[in-house]
């Protein structure tokens, strides 16, 4: 199961586990320290008022409470010592006084080490010690190990680790379990969104019955689009009815005119203009047919018909047919294709699609220069076809512009014949095939690149 860190949902699981992880920790420390800090003092009142007993004892009961003393708790919990005047080792098993001992009454913590005793030989864990000068000038010294404090110290460590366990990994396995209904949800979101970016306006955001934030911008967004949808098809169906309606008067207007520039005489003066009347009509009649033919190519229903296409087979007929063209024009026409490259899509739209850029291409390079059509693998599953010219170039700031309707870019209309719809032909048909397409190169060329995913 993969976890999306980037999602809200996760990040929220995230932050309220640190934040339990150090609100637990903060809680079990200051339990830990006012536990500890408590046995500690009582640890010290016990020796004090052990202390201040036994000293009000005279020599012989004095021996027999010590070594009851002892005996009161566990073993190797208390030891004593009784030394003279001078700290010279008289009785107990503490054999030599500590360092930094005062017969004060003093409670002091010292590691076990400082403290030659048996019973405290093993341990690792600090003693509590106090020493008091006894009546006869003999100095008394207790010892009390905090082995009690580091027990509890490690069961409330314990705790802590336990507590967290059964806390934090229920927590992230529910945590993932309750993510995974909003993860599905934002994949068929995407999902829905990629298509309407293709152009399938139609589609809409997945709406389910929880009347959710979500759902209600998935309402909101898809309100939106059923505005978006219809403004497109009434703007959409008045261009095509346009388009549609007046091909026909202009095919009759055209028809009439060639009839009556065929009835005339090769030295009329109206010859001329009623060629050009002729001519004006039949580039009209030109966009008209781009228009309708982009119209018919963003229905996406043409992807029914797509079969395994051979790139480079379509690439040969499109230079085979161009090639004329180019001799023509004084150009080196260069064909290169790696082998086996197929992809899915309408061979008869890819020819079209390849064949206007090529066609694009060889217009706009001038005499003596260069075109070359390419098929090159650059990964096992995407190819990129290119048509790299010698020509002059498109500038940067065009290069998205270029692939609108009618658009031309500084100096077209003059430059060269055309109504402006060839490359929105070629988005069009790229668009509906889901390839991608590109423009590099620099003023002395340009390399029109469609990336076209292979099967």
């Amino acid at each position: 199961m993969s976890i999306h860190w980037r999602a809200t949902t996760s990040r929220l699981l995230l932050a309220y586990g640190v934040f339990f992880v150090i609100w637990g920790t903060v809680l079990l420390g200051v339990i830990y320290w006012e536990t500890l800090h408590y046995l500690e003092n009582r640890t010290d009142r016990q020796l004090q008022q052990q202390i201040s007993y036994l000293r009000s004892l005279n020599e012989d009961h004095l021996l027999v409470a010590l070594n009851d003393y002892e005996v009161l708790e566990e073993t190797n919990y208390n030891a004593w010592g009784l030394f003279d005047a001078h700290g010279k080792w008289l009785y107990g098993d503490i054999l030599q006084m500590p360092p930094g001992l005062t017969d004060d009454s003093v409670t002091l913590r010292l590691p076990t080490g400082d403290v030659i005793s048996g019973p405290f030989a093993p341990q690792t864990h600090m003693l509590s010690v106090i020493a008091s000068r006894l009546s006869n000038g003999h100095i008394l010294v207790l010892a009390h190990t905090t082995r009690i404090a580091a027990q509890v110290s490690s069961i409330i460590w314990h705790a802590l680790w336990w507590g967290l366990s059964f806390t934090l990994v229920p927590g992230l396995i529910g945590g993932l379990i309750l993510n995974r209904a909003p993860r599905r949800r934002i994949r068929q979101v995407e999902s829905a969104t990629r298509e309407i970016v293709q152009g399938n306006l139609q589609r809409r955001l997945p709406v389910s019955n929880r009347g959710d934030e979500l759902d209600r911008l998935a309402a909101i967004v898809n309100d939106m689009l059923d505005q978006i949808e219809r403004l497109m098809g009434e703007v959409k169906g008045v261009c095509d009815n346009i388009a549609h309606d007046l091909r026909t008067p202009l095919t009759r207007l055209r028809s009439q005119l060639y009839r009556v520039q065929q009835q005339m005489h090769e030295d009329d003066p109206h010859v001329v203009l009623i060629e050009q009347c002729v001519s004006d009509i039949d580039e009209v009649l030109g966009r008209f047919r781009a228009l309708l033919r982009i119209s018919e190519l963003e229905d996406r229903r043409r992807r029914e018909g797509f079969i395994a296409v051979d790139l480079g087979q379509t690439l040969q007929h499109v230079h085979e047919l161009y090639a004329p063209l180019a001799e023509d024009q004084h150009l080196q026409f260069v064909l290169n294709v790696d082998p086996d490259l197929r992809a899915q899509a309408d061979p008869d739209l890819l020819f079209e699609a390849i064949g206007n850029l090529v066609g694009n291409a060889i217009k706009f390079t001038p005499p003596g220069g260069s075109v070359t059509l390419s098929a090159k693998r650059t990964d096992p599953h995407v190819a990129h076809v290119e048509v790299a010219d010698s020509g002059p170039g498109i500038p940067e700031q065009q290069r998205q512009a270029v692939w609108q309707r009618f658009y031309r870019g500084e100096g077209g209309r003059d430059a060269a014949t055309g109504h402006g719809l060839g490359l929105s032909i070629v988005a069009a048909i790229a668009k509906l095939h889901d390839f991608d397409l590109r423009i590099e190169g620099d003023q002395k060329g340009t390399r029109m690149v469609m990336i076209c995913p292979l099967l």
